[in-house]
């Protein structure tokens, strides 16, 4: 009984790990399933990745700003990038992961 119980709680433990390893949103992993397509591209005028001058005045606006036009939608781009399954932190994640890439 006492190793079913020591189980149980090793189970628990590592579910509980699980779980708040997935709440935090990794930008790199999120930018290359949503929003590499035209971030790497420059589909539709999205800035690219990597490309300072294209972020600057995107970056100038702040980025309260940026985080608003990529839940809501900007332009050609749709909200979350077309990826309404993402939750606001991971599309967060995502511009915070772009524009490190500048910075």
């Amino acid at each position: 009984m006492k190793s079913l119980s020591a189980a149980l709680i090793v189970a628990g433990a590592a579910l509980a790990f699980s779980a708040a390893a997935q709440a935090e949103a990794d930008g790199e992993v999120v930018y290359n399933q949503a929003c590499m397509a035209c971030h790497m591209t420059g589909a539709a005028g999205a800035p690219i990745k990597g490309d300072a001058e294209a972020w600057e005045p995107r970056i100038a606006k702040g980025i309260e700003t940026l985080y608003e036009h990529s839940l809501t939608g900007f332009n050609a781009m749709p909200p979350k990038g077309g990826s309404m399954n993402l939750s606001d932190e991971e599309v967060k994640s995502a511009v915070d992961f772009m524009v490190q890439a500048v910075e």
